[in-house]
């Protein structure tokens, strides 16, 4: 048996191609989101009542056997399937307007649930076996969408990178699993956790731990396996551009996050300062290569890549404070980079480009998105009192309790490098700009794709001003990450 999100997601994924096609011969394509957007409503009401169940840190678990597939449901999976279904809903939502001049929007609605299930699997997921099946759900479904438009050639050179790069991934996580299998008879993360919680470090478990981390580091773009990332999110449609930064590349960093405190505890001081170097490495070259950028999207794809090397940080640290904030930046930087991904998307929707000198002064008759978009931009610079601020805050403060300041320093520098960007960004937005027939035509986005952002801009600052209740979430799913063993 699936828990219940899943089993929903799964019936809309087999249904919503009928369904498509029925609305197709009404001529009512645009439908399709909307029944999309409704099969993510009723799983997120199936997930609310699975965290009910987990939220005093109990878990739902199907699963006794050493290698049977199964789940394991903890606070942690919860808070991650959370942000992967809502923000999946609210790309729905936009992609009903967004995407009504394209054709095949049966596949694509199609491929977007099916992308969701994958990503909602892997946090559910009790072992490495289920988690890989999962995993490939996830990636297949991404394959596809980046490379949707497949009539332009840049989509099929971008979803053709990320498959070569991404499958040699897989396989490469497929052997590391593979020698975990041998070294413990096992791959559930409950008996990896018993079993090799003193193994201490051999050469066997170090190469499988180096295999997973390629393997995993891949999708969640750690320098240098982040090659594939600003060519896909800039050739996928731009409400897959959000869910590839807001959530995809994140799925890569829980998937390390869980296999390596359940596999690897043994020998963590030595992964720990691998992760930290990783993790300078990441934040650094994402955010000088923005810096490069004249592509709106590819941007924001290299900002991506900067914003994971603060996610790594908690992991590096390894207390439950930096996993706390690790979780805690895995959920603002899916409404930050969601809500910025989206307001670009408006304005390509409105100018039909993605080049910085051409969409000067275009926030001027597109205030409302303009406005959105900064609240994003903003946020992503760690500028109180915004959601970012709390979370790159409580990293900081992880690293410099952990005798880690020289890691702390480096969010702080690159936190203004970063700035140096998305100020560019708004500078270009507001600037005068020369009188056009073009630039005069223009007007504010639709309402159906502003309301999205508009619900993501208000969380942005909602959660920066009173963080209390979902810091309070993110401590305990963190929390359970250590508990996996009990």
């Amino acid at each position: 048996m699936f828990p219940l999100p899943l089993e929903t997601l799964f019936l809309f994924v087999v249904t919503t191609p009928f369904v498509g096609w029925l609305l197709t011969k009404k001529n009512r394509q645009n439908l399709c989101g909307a029944y999309t957007t409704f099969g993510l409503i009723i799983s997120g009401i199936a997930l609310y009542n699975l965290f009910s169940q987990v939220l005093d840190g109990n878990v739902v678990s199907d699963q006794q056997t050493s290698f049977a597939a199964g789940f394991r449901i903890d606070m942690l999976s919860v808070f991650m399937a959370t942000i992967f279904i809502g923000l999946g809903l609210l790309v729905a939502v936009y992609s009903i307007k967004y995407m009504e001049n394209d054709t095949g929007t049966m596949l694509y609605y199609t491929l977007l649930i099916a992308m969701i299930s994958g990503m909602v699997g892997v946090a559910f997921a009790g072992d490495l076996f289920t988690l890989y099946v999962f995993w490939e759900l996830m990636s297949i479904s991404s394959y596809v969408l980046v490379a949707f438009r497949k009539a332009e050639w840049e989509p099929i050179e971008a979803g053709m990178k990320y498959l070569i790069m991404s499958a040699a991934g897989s396989a490469t996580l497929f052997l590391g699993m593979s020698l975990l299998y041998g070294i413990t008879g096992t791959l559930n993360f409950q008996s990896l956790a018993s079993a090799l919680a003193t193994a201490g470090q051999n050469p066997w478990l170090s190469m499988s731990f180096l295999l997973i981390l390629v393997g995993f580091g891949v999708k969640a773009s750690i320098v240098p396996l982040h090659t594939w990332l600003p060519d896909a999110h800039s050739a996928a449609p731009t409400p897959i551009s959000a869910m590839l930064s807001g959530v995809v590349i994140e799925t890569g960093v829980y998937a390390l996050a869980r296999t390596f405190f359940s596999a690897f505890v043994s020998f963590q001081v030595q992964w720990s300062l691998v992760l930290a170097v990783l993790s300078i490495v990441t934040m650094t070259l994402g955010n000088i290569t923005a810096l490069l950028q004249k592509d709106i999207k590819r941007l924001l794809a290299y900002s991506s890549i900067a914003q994971v090397g603060y996610m790594l940080v908690g992991l590096a640290v390894g207390t439950q404070l930096g996993l706390t904030g690790t979780t805690l930046h895995i959920l603002n930087h899916a409404l930050m980079k969601g809500t910025a991904f989206l307001c670009a998307g408006a304005i390509i929707y409105r100018t039909g480009t993605r080049q910085l000198e051409d969409i000067t002064g275009v926030g001027r008759k597109m205030p409302l998105t303009a406005i959105f978009f900064a609240i994003s931009l903003f946020a992503l610079t760690g500028m109180p009192p915004l959601n970012g601020f709390v979370s790159e805050l409580t990293l900081f403060t992880s690293a410099v309790q952990a005798s880690m300041a020289w890691l702390g320093l480096a969010i702080i520098l690159n936190s203004i490098l970063s700035a140096a960007y998305y100020l560019q960004i708004i500078r270009v937005l507001v600037k005068p700009a020369a009188s056009s027939e073009k630039l005069e035509k223009l007007k504010e986005t639709s309402f159906v794709m502003l309301i999205p952002i508009c619900i993501m801009a208000i969380l942005i600052i909602l959660l920066g001003v009173y963080p209390d209740p979902v810091l309070d979430l993110a401590r305990k799913a963190a929390q359970s990450l250590f508990t996996i063993g009990g």
